[in-house]
C-alpha cells in the first residue's frame, strides 16, 4: 500500500574508474632512493592517480645516470618509467646538447628520450634540425631521418 503513495528512489549506481587521488597546484616533488635524489619533478598543477602524474607546466630533472638531463614542457604524463611530453618540448643535458620538439618520450630506466615530430638539436654552435629522434643519453648516441647538421669546425690560432 505504501508503494502506491510513495515511490521508492531510483537510484543508479555510477562506476568511477579513473578518478584523480590527488589535486596540486604549484609543486616539486623529490623521489629518492638509496643512491640518493634520482628525479624532480616540478609544475603548475598536477592530478595524481592511482598509476600516474598529469602535470601542466612540467619541469623534469632526471638525476638517475652519471649526468643530468631537464626536460620542460607544456605538458606532461609520468608514468612508471616513461615521461610523455607535449607542447614546447626543450631537453637539455649537463655537457650542453640540447633539442626543442613538439613531443618528447623520455625513458628513466634506459635513458632514451624519442620524438617523431620534428625537431632542432644543437651542442655549442653546431646544429641538427631533423625527423624523427632517437636519443640515447647512456652512450651519447643520435638516430635521426631527414637531418640537415651544420657543424662548425674549430679553428687553430
Amino acid at each position: 500500500m505504501i508503494f502506491i503513495f510513495f515511490k521508492p528512489l531510483d537510484i543508479k549506481k555510477q562506476e568511477f574508474i579513473d578518478v584523480p587521488l590527488l589535486d596540486i597546484d604549484k609543486f616539486t616533488m623529490y623521489e629518492f632512493d638509496t643512491k640518493g635524489l634520482q628525479t624532480v619533478m616540478i609544475g603548475k598543477r598536477t592530478l595524481r592517480y592511482s598509476d600516474r602524474y598529469t602535470v601542466e607546466d612540467i619541469d623534469f630533472t632526471d638525476h638517475s645516470k652519471d649526468f643530468i638531463a631537464n626536460m620542460k614542457a607544456d605538458e606532461g604524463l609520468y608514468k612508471g618509467d616513461i615521461v610523455d611530453l607535449k607542447g614546447n618540448v626543450v631537453y637539455y643535458r649537463e655537457d650542453g646538447l640540447s633539442f626543442e620538439s613538439p613531443t618528447l618520450l623520455y625513458n628513466t630506466k634506459t635513458a632514451i628520450a624519442t620524438t617523431d615530430d620534428n625537431f632542432t638539436a644543437s651542442q655549442g654552435t653546431s646544429t641538427m634540425n631533423g625527423h624523427t629522434l632517437i636519443y640515447n643519453a647512456k652512450i651519447t648516441k643520435i638516430i635521426s631521418k631527414n637531418v640537415l647538421i651544420n657543424y662548425k669546425l674549430k679553428e687553430k690560432k
